[in-house]
């Protein structure tokens, strides 16, 4: 299961990948509504949702981490 392979990981890694899930999932049914909305077509929103979903997941945690090793914004922490 997903959580328990999170589970060995490093804290910051594991926060960052369930925010990345649960973020794609709002994200993912706004996205397929749209598309259905303005396409008049429910399975163009769900194809269009379905390709998104993989695709943002992977550049929301890629930016995660990007910006966890920075200090923008945390003029406190010394490093990462």
């Amino acid at each position: 299961m997903l959580i328990d392979r999170l589970a060995s990981i490093h804290p910051s890694v594991k926060r960052h990948a369930m925010k990345t899930i649960t973020w794609r999932i709002v994200g993912t049914i706004d996205s397929v509504l749209l598309a259905w909305i303005v396409t008049g077509d429910p399975m163009i929103g769900l194809k269009i949702g379905g390709l998104e979903l993989f695709t943002k997941m992977i550049l929301y945690f890629i930016h995660e981490r990007v910006w966890y090793k920075i200090n923008f914004g945390l003029p406190h922490r010394k490093g990462s």
